[in-house]
């Protein structure tokens, strides 16, 4: 049963008022806390009613009348009388109608659920509603769509300590409230999403119950009118296995389900994708942009002279067949055949940082039939999730700057933002840092700045967002912490929080979130509940996976 409205003080004469924040007295045997949102109802001088929408932000308490520290002793042990003041700051978050004078004091205050509640926060003018949390009495919190989807706005950005904050777990669970509620309408069934799979194997089991969920939770989710459960429509790849020749997945406790990924060699030149191949390797050198590129698209030459969907390279009559003979071709010929004029210290950086690559994404890349059937496929499914996290760095880099190269190439193919994409991707400070350059964080600013033309939403996570290209998180219009470190939490990036909400981030508890979003003035702590899908091989029903995969391998 929801909360009745109850009036719960007055608005404090000792204290200024203003059109955008007030301080109210709590009556003796009433209770106010952070994050209550607040009503008064009064009117103007003309006698046009007037309400004040607004959320707690601070309270506080003192002894009224004690003149030094030391009557506090007095007031313990009853040898002193006094009044306690308990006031809180009340910060306005909507005035109906806009007419900005400040509440008069005495005006009686409510805290208030339901109807008001909504108004409170803009809920009732928002179309088309994502439930993303609830608040500490389970009220439903919501985000606007059209910030999400393109219309108005795109992105996410997740900011919060590793291990704690939960921000993975947070952007999956977006995911899940946009293709399990309503939001997306008829789009949810064409609608897309990638999700990269950094660190341990937490997102390889999306489409899998969570055996431990409990009632608490359930109830979490009926509040926000989801269903409880896995992900539908679900396709996970992980990178081949290194050091084999038959095809098959590199991961650690599930291999059942999921698929090998690796490119062909025509996709590797066809693609433009060596620029990928040198990111991590040892320190940048601009002179080798000239010789990447010039590379690059002779390979593309090379690919568009061959057979169609050969996935080998025939190079001045020789075949190569594996990325380690192309390197060896380049080396040895191709590299002064192609690039005459590039200076020999140039020519030998770019060969060492190729051998560089070779060891990392070698196994990524090769020309036989088998290859052909094993590259990502993200049309024949919702949800897509890309493993790296058994991958060495520089492999990471490679196969995130692939796929999401690719992934707006297609969308620009297409010329229409529908079908959305949704891209999940942590550690952004990795792939876009604020110092440097480098090719996947040029194509990350791109989603980033055009993505919402495209329908492409960047949902991305990161430790410290003050260390992530500023422009990349200046375009997300869902700015979300969870715990945050106390130097951190200072930093410019996080002004849109209050000071007391930047000491709140310091202190939240996983599963617990701060939210700001363009049409509520004021960031807003919320709770979202416990995933419904496993997070690991503990928490899946194996047998509900092993009996899906078999049925799976039947239909193949």
């Amino acid at each position: 049963m929801e909360p009745a409205n109850e009036v719960v003080g007055v608005v404090l004469g000792s204290r200024d008022s203003a059109p955008l924040d007030y301080w109210i007295g709590v009556e003796e045997g009433k209770m106010v806390q952070l994050d209550d949102l607040v009503v008064l109802e009064t009117e103007t001088p003309d006698g046009t009613p007037l309400t004040y929408y607004g959320i707690v932000d601070q309270v506080t308490k003192r002894f009224e009348g004690n003149a030094f520290d030391t009557d506090a002793f007095h007031v313990a042990d009853h040898s002193l009388p006094v009044e306690v003041s308990y006031a809180a700051h009340v910060q306005v978050t909507r005035l109906d109608p806009e007419v900005f004078v400040p509440p008069h004091p005495g005006t009686p205050a409510q805290v208030v659920h339901g109807e008001a509640y909504q108004k409170a926060l803009y809920f009732d003018r928002m179309d088309r509603k994502v439930p993303i949390g609830l608040t500490r009495t389970g009220e439903p919190i919501y985000a606007n769509l059209e910030f999400l989807d393109g219309t108005r706005g795109a992105h996410a950005s997740i900011s919060g300590v590793s291990g704690v904050a939960t921000k993975t777990s947070y952007a999956t669970f977006l995911l899940y409230s946009l293709f399990h509620s309503e939001a997306l309408g008829a789009d949810a069934i064409n609608s897309k999403a990638l999700i990269f799979n950094v660190k341990g194997e937490d997102l390889l089991w999306l489409d899998t119950a969570n055996s431990r969920i409990e009632d608490d939770a359930r109830l979490q989710y009926q509040k926000l009118g989801l269903p409880v459960g896995p992900f539908q429509s679900v396709r996970i790849y992980a990178p081949a296995k290194k050091g084999v020749n038959t095809l098959m997945p590199d991961t650690g406790g599930r291999a059942i389900g999921v698929q090998p990924y690796v490119w062909t060699l025509r996709q590797f030149a066809e693609q433009h994708l060596l620029r990928f191949a040198f990111v991590g390797a040892e320190d940048d050198r601009a002179q080798l942009s000239f010789i990447v590129t010039r590379v690059e698209h002779r390979l593309a030459e090379v690919a568009k002279a061959s057979k169609p969907h050969e996935p080998f390279l025939t190079i001045d009559g020789t075949r190569v067949s594996t990325f380690r003979e192309l390197v060896e071709l380049l080396d040895n010929a191709l590299l002064a055949q192609w690039v005459p004029h590039a200076a020999p210290g140039t020519q030998d950086a770019f060969r060492r940082r190729l051998y560089h690559s070779l060891e990392h994404i070698g196994h990524l890349i090769r020309g036989d039939e088998a290859a052909s059937k094993h590259t990502v496929d993200w049309e024949s499914q919702q949800v897509t999730v890309i493993d790296i996290h058994n991958l060495r760095a520089a492999a990471q880099m490679f196969v995130v700057g692939a796929i999401l190269k690719r992934a707006m190439e297609d969308k620009e193919r297409k010329g229409t933002a529908k079908p959305l994409m949704f891209v999940v991707l942590d550690e952004l400070n990795k792939y876009a840092p604020r110092t440097g350059w480098s090719p996947i964080r040029e194509v990350i600013l791109d989603i980033a700045e055009r993505g919402r033309s495209l329908g492409v939403s960047l949902f991305g996570a990161q430790q410290t967002a003050s260390e992530v290209e500023r422009r990349v998180v200046a375009n997300a219009a869902l700015r979300v912490v969870g715990r945050l470190d106390a130097a951190e939490a200072e930093r410019d990036e996080y002004r849109f929080l209050s000071g007391v909400a930047r000491v709140r981030a310091t202190v939240l508890q996983p599963g617990s979130m701060i939210v700001a979003q363009p049409e509520i003035p004021t960031p807003i702590l919320l709770r979202f509940p416990f995933p419904a899908w496993a997070t690991r091989a503990s928490e899946a029903n194996r047998g509900a996976v092993d009996e899906r995969d078999l049925f799976s391998r039947m239909q193949d």
